[in-house]
């Protein structure tokens, strides 16, 4: 089973740091204004978010299976669409389709991670996604410097998802025999919203929109920033890029093995301060000193996300919990496309210099909510005393 789960995170990856090694090959084709990539990014975003919003209804109606092999379909028909020529703005509603797919196989996963896994799994867990998005955009650079062109990156890309829905069909036996964990069972019984009246469940929503949003506008500016702005060959900017998403990659495994000793919390903290460093060396100027940026902020973002994720079942009850954790996957979703929405308007007006000092502007905010997060789970545990607070 865990192989299984394991394999739908990289599934998840793949497609999501390809965009921004196809979009020169993109906005040339199509006669693109350079902040156009926000419109590709907003594409893939309302099917996303109304996914993750909805993961409690969905899997409460078609159980885990039938969800994961449907979200993992429902993905690479979207890929294999946006593979075709099709006319402007047709791509857009294809990145919404394979969006739907992609948002409900975060938000289940990660429901189901936060209940079985311990927080070493779940961060090795999001390894897997990292995976993918390491494999994704190394195999569109082979492709492009190959000159096959970006329309044959994705098609690839559709095809390895169609594969892996045919595989979770086949073991669909597997997930039934699987129990399934509270934070599942109850999703039905209360709607979405009412996990918002929890005092923690807004804080941590504005946490995960800004970790996705740093995460993302690195992984979608950083190649351009470097090839356009700095100078960078091509293929060096684009091993940079994939070097950073072997950074979170890596960060995960290695990170993830120690969380039980640094503990989780402490672990997180140690995250977004290293992010802000990470993010000051990019944004600094030099080729070697953004490479090295690239790579330290990508090690330090890795535990965040999974080890925020493996704490939601321990700070909230199941019938909260279900939905918070839908909550905060389309909040990640909309931080990883207006965060780089706005660098693409700000590159567009200000010039590509202006990606740097976002970044850097946003790992504050990051390091900021998330000490806030603390705090007010402090005072939430001091007024209910069914709940324990630790800082671990």
């Amino acid at each position: 089973m865990i192989v299984l789960v394991y394999l739908a995170f990289v599934s998840l990856g793949l497609p999501d740091g390809v965009l921004g090694i196809a979009w020169p090959s993109i906005r040339t084709e199509y006669g693109l204004a350079q902040a156009s990539l926000g419109i590709l990014l907003v594409g893939a975003g309302p099917g996303y978010f109304l996914s993750g919003i909805m993961v409690g209804r969905v899997l409460g109606r078609l159980g885990l299976v039938r969800t994961l092999v449907a979200s993992t379909a429902l993905v690479a028909l979207g890929l294999a669409a946006f593979a075709l020529a099709l006319p402007w703005p047709l791509p857009i509603l294809a990145l919404g389709i394979a969006g739907l797919g992609s948002g409900t196989i975060d938000a289940g996963i990660n429901a189901y991670a936060a209940a079985r896994f311990s927080a070493r799994k779940v961060n090795w867990l999001h390894a897997c996604y990292s995976v993918g998005a390491t494999v994704g955009p190394t195999l569109m650079t082979l492709v492009l410097s190959a000159g096959l062109g970006w329309r044959v990156g994705y098609a690839i890309l559709a095809t390895l998802l169609a594969g892996l829905a045919l595989l979770f069909a086949a073991t669909g036996s597997a997930w039934r025999a699987e129990a399934i964990p509270a934070i599942v069972r109850v999703a039905p019984r209360k709607a979405p919203w009412a996990a918002l009246k929890h005092p923690l469940v807004p804080v941590q929503t504005a946490l995960f929109f800004t970790y996705t949003g740093v995460e993302a506008t690195l992984g979608a500016w950083a190649f351009t920033t470097l090839h356009e702005e700095r100078g960078a060959p091509a293929a060096l900017a684009g091993a940079a890029v994939s070097a950073y998403f072997g950074a979170i990659l890596a960060g995960r495994v290695l990170l993830g093995a120690a969380v039980d000793v640094i503990g989780a919390d402490r672990l997180v903290r140690l995250g977004t301060l290293g992010t802000l460093a990470g993010a000051l060396l990019f944004a600094a100027g030099p080729a070697p000193l953004a490479y090295l940026g690239l790579v330290l902020a990508g090690l330090a973002l890795a535990p965040i996300f999974p080890t925020l994720i493996s704490r939601t079942a321990e700070r909230l009850a199941p019938d909260i919990a279900i939905h918070a954790v839908g909550f905060k996957v389309s909040a990640a979703m909309v931080g990883s496309a207006a965060l780089p929405i706005a660098t693409g308007l700000a590159a567009q007006f200000l010039g590509l210099g202006a990606v740097g000092p976002i970044v850097v502007g946003t790992a504050i905010a990051l390091l900021a909510l998330h000490e806030a997060l603390l705090r007010l789970a402090r005072r939430h545990a001091l007024d209910s005393p069914d709940v324990r607070f630790a800082l671990r």
